[in-house]
């Protein structure tokens, strides 16, 4: 993907859209938001070059991937009250049930982990 207007939306939707083919759209909502703070950072950090994202399922969890050109390495920062930006990651470290990065021989992935949880019936 390239930084284009509703490029945020699009990584939402796909990612959704694997979650739902798999049945586990009942952890879309949370998917989602990791993956617009993932999407958010890369465009930001990398001036919108393009990125690669990656929706897998593995045993008992789901791994989102995002794939960019930069090896700079995004870090945790704590926010003031007043700061309008830089709350992205400590969200994802919140959320993600385990979040990290590898560096690539172009570029990096950063990734995150949400646990499969069993869907419930009412």
């Amino acid at each position: 993907m390239v930084a284009a207007p509703g490029v945020t939306a699009r990584a939402r939707r796909l990612t959704l859209s694997a979650l739902e083919s798999w049945g586990l759209g009942g952890q879309g909502e949370v998917a989602e938001q990791l993956v617009a703070e993932l999407v958010a950072n890369a465009i930001r950090h990398t001036g919108g070059r393009s990125f690669v994202l990656r929706v897998l399922r593995g045993s008992g969890r789901v791994r989102v991937e995002l794939r960019d050109p930069s090896r700079a390495l995004p870090c945790l920062i704590k926010g003031d009250a007043e700061d309008e930006s830089g709350r992205g990651l400590r969200l994802v470290d919140v959320l993600a049930d385990r979040w990290g990065v590898d560096l690539l021989s172009r570029g990096k992935s950063v990734w995150f982990e949400l646990k499969v949880r069993a869907a419930t019936t009412a």
